[in-house]
């Protein structure tokens, strides 16, 4: 068993890692429209863009917070 707690983070970033790429093979993260959610702002101007992903950074925030919580108590 696995008593090292550096090991069992690396183990589980790697196997989250594994899970995401997975995913975006099959075009799962695509169907999120990440980047693209209501309250992100984009301004496009002649020779100005700007976009700022407010709604996105949130969610993914919000996932990682529950990811690394669970993960907390489960070890």
């Amino acid at each position: 068993m696995i008593t090292d707690p550096i090991a069992k983070l690396l183990i589980s970033i790697g196997i989250v890692i594994v899970i995401l790429g997975v995913a975006w093979q099959l075009g799962w993260i695509q169907a999120l429209r990440l980047g693209r959610l209501p309250g992100d702002i984009s301004v496009e101007r002649e020779n100005f863009r700007f976009y700022l992903p407010i709604t996105t950074s949130l969610l993914l925030s919000l996932i990682i917070s529950l990811i690394l919580w669970i993960a907390r108590r489960l070890w």
